[in-house]
């Protein structure tokens, strides 16, 4: 038996929720991602709203096949720089695993490989 599913993009200012009822059709819905007096959470908030279930009720869980949820919200704060500050330890003997990280190489046969710069270098 189909079952809903709903993709999550949760922003820095809005969160939107895209689900796809069990009969293959879609439906959207855009919310506020922080909004303390109207709701807790932004995502669970659209899925009920999808749903048509008042807040306080419980969720039909088992009419949700599937929940995947994204978010930009780090990434922008790690490009604007507005992030809270953080340190990462790292022991001497893996001082090279930030910049090593994936061996993910553009051009893997190249003799001089060309990495991009370090957002961070501290």
């Amino acid at each position: 038996m189909a079952k809903w599913e709903f993709w999550v993009d949760r922003g820095g200012t809005f969160t939107d929720v895209i689900g796809k009822r069990p009969d293959g059709t879609l439906a959207a819905y855009k919310l506020l991602s922080q909004n303390p007096r109207a709701y807790r959470d932004a995502a669970v908030a659209g899925i009920r709203h999808l749903l048509n279930v008042r807040p306080g009720e419980p969720l039909p869980v088992q009419d949700i096949g599937e929940v995947r949820l994204g978010t930009t919200v780090a990434t922008n704060a790690l490009l604007e720089r507005t992030g809270t500050p953080t340190v990462l330890v790292i022991t001497a003997g893996f001082k090279d695993a930030l910049r090593i990280a994936y061996q993910k190489q553009p051009r893997i046969f190249d003799r001089h490989i060309v990495l991009p710069e370090l957002l961070y270098d501290r």
